[in-house]
Order: C-alpha cells, then structure tokens, then sequence
C-alpha cells in the first residue's frame, strides 16, 4: 500500500524516476479525450525508448509516442483521432512497415484485462471475440512471449463451460490481466495525496490507475487535503494506488478535459497534415515537442488566446461555437 504523504513531484521529476526504458506503460485517456499529453511530451523529449505500451482506445497519446520512436511493442483496442483520422497515422504506418509489434483485442476484453490486473487475478472471462480474428491472429508469436517472462504465455484461451449446460453459454474466452509497471492518466482534480475525481466518462483510466505498479497522476487542479473529503463519492481513484502527483494546467491539451476545455481542432488539422510525411513528422517532433523545456513553453506557443478559444462552457463541458470543421 502506497503511504499516505505528499506525492507531489514535477512532470519531468515523475517521468524520469518511473518511466524508464523497456518499461511496460500505460496511458489513459480515450482517442481525443483526456490523454495524459504533458506527460507524453516529456517521455518524447527524455527519448525513453523499447516501451512495451497498454492502452484501451486511445488516440494522439498513442500515435504521438509511436511517431516519435518510443513503442516497441503495443496491446491496444483502438487508435483513432475522432473526425481528424479515423485510425491514427504514424500507428498504421509504424504497422504496415513493421516498426512495432502490435496485439489486438475488443474494447470489452482490454477494459477486462486492466479490471483483472486490479482485482490481483490472472485472467477474466467473457464471450467477447467469439467467432472474430481477434482469436486467431496473434501480434505476438508464441517464441516471443516464451522469452519475455513479463508476457503471458497466450494471447487468450477459448475454453468450455466448466459448468455445464445450466445456461446458454457453451464457451468462454479467458483474457489475461495486466499489470504496467507504471500507468498516467490525466484528471480533473487530485490532491497532494493522490486521490482523485474524475469529472465526466472515467473510460478505463481507474480500472489502469489500480492494476498499475506505480500510478503518475497529472491533474488540472491540485487541491488541499481536506477538499475531496466532501462528496467523497465522486471520488475513484484513492491515495494508495498513486506514487507521484503533477499539477499540470492543460495536461491534456491538445486533446479535451471535460469541463476545463475542448480539444483544439487547429492544432489537430496541423498535426495530421505532418504526420502523413515522413519529413514533416520528424519537423513537428523537433519544433513542436523537442524545442520546447515543458508544456508550459509549448502552451505559450501556442498563445492565450486559443486557450480561450477551447475553453469549456461549465453548463455543457465542452467549448460552445467552437469551428470544428
């Protein structure tokens, strides 16, 4: 059980004692939400590398760090950027030119295999993937598994009701837990201890949270002690599953944080553009993430007044009249 002291560090602090290379990481978030973007940044500009990546349906966290040479190996159900790339575009192309090896599953059976890992069981059953590829076809071969004793010995297994014939169910298939040696996902609100309230869809950000080695937790606001304690139920994610705290203001830019502010569509119509270049992807890297020191440079760069521009209406959550096209 993590103590119950102040974990409050800065991002490039948190990154540097966790992250590490070859670490097994997840990411929170879901395509274009709440991506734990700061953090992402920093894991680029440390050149962390050989990270064997989980995520659930994730978006410009996951491409971001596989464009930029983090990745080696990925268990994912989905990689998309919403209405700005249906399948994420340095993921499909580190694919198709076999940069990375990559594992699929079903939404359904990720979300389980991260509620596993935070139960402390091997596996969970479910009769998702019944009759599909995802059954079939492996990401990775059974001699790569058999060499790395942080890998389960099979994608899944497909096995027969133990029960019987008492209800309709004849076969189940078994998903296998995992357990990241760390986990960071982006909230609404933490404090210095490391609770935190979600506000909004939490996706499968607390089931990682809790089957995580070490959590890294950034946050919009950072709260005194005392303030979670009221309407405690709101509350998801308590102190003893996090290990470091970051305040972090528009951690999660350029993806959206319900209720604090949208996702910025100039800055992702500019992004797809270079990551469909070779070229221009590796410029981005350099100018957009590598040039500057922390997430508070890069949002100077990007200037107030799109800030302002994102900003989230408080009745709705997301930014009104905001040009989407």
């Amino acid at each position: 059980m993590k103590t119950n002291t102040h974990k409050v560090m800065g991002l490039k602090e948190a990154m540097g004692k966790y992250v590490k290379d070859g670490c097994h990481l997840s990411i929170g978030g879901f395509t274009i939400n709440r991506n734990p973007m700061a953090a992402v940044y920093e894991i680029i500009r440390q050149q962390i590398k050989g990270i064997h990546l989980y995520a659930h349906s994730n978006g410009q966290g996951v491409d971001e760090l596989v464009g930029a040479g983090c990745i080696s190996c990925l268990e994912i159900a989905y990689g998309g950027m919403g209405k700005f790339s249906s399948t994420c575009i340095r993921f499909r192309k580190a694919i198709e030119d076999k940069k990375i090896r990559v594992e699929d599953y079903s939404n359904y059976q990720m979300t389980l295999r991260f509620l596993a890992g935070s139960m402390g069981i091997p596996f969970l059953p479910t009769r998702s993937s019944l009759g599909t590829d995802i059954i079939e076809k492996w990401g990775f071969p059974i001699e790569f598994r058999q060499a790395d004793n942080r890998l389960p010995d099979n994608k899944l297994v497909v096995l027969e009701n133990p029960f019987g014939t008492w209800c309709d169910t004849k076969r189940v298939v078994l998903v296998p837990a995992i357990n990241p040696d760390v986990t960071i996902i982006h909230v609404q609100k933490a404090d210095y201890l490391g609770n935190c309230r979600i506000e909004g869809l939490t996706f499968a950000d607390v089931e990682q949270a809790k089957a995580a080695k070490a959590l890294i937790i950034t946050c919009e606001e950072l709260l005194d002690d005392d303030y979670l304690k009221n309407e405690p139920d709101r509350n998801q994610i308590p102190f003893i599953h996090a290990d470091a705290v970051v305040h972090l203001p528009y951690g999660a830019y350029p993806t959206a944080c319900y209720q604090y502010y949208d996702y910025d569509p100039i800055y992702l119509k500019e992004y797809v553009k270079k990551a469909k270049d070779d070229a221009l992807y590796r410029s981005y890297i350099e100018e957009s993430i590598l040039k500057h020191r922390t997430h508070s440079d890069l949002l100077d760069s990007i200037g107030r007044r799109r800030l302002e521009m994102i900003s989230a209406d408080k009745n709705r959550g997301y930014a009104k009249n905001l040009d989407r096209r």
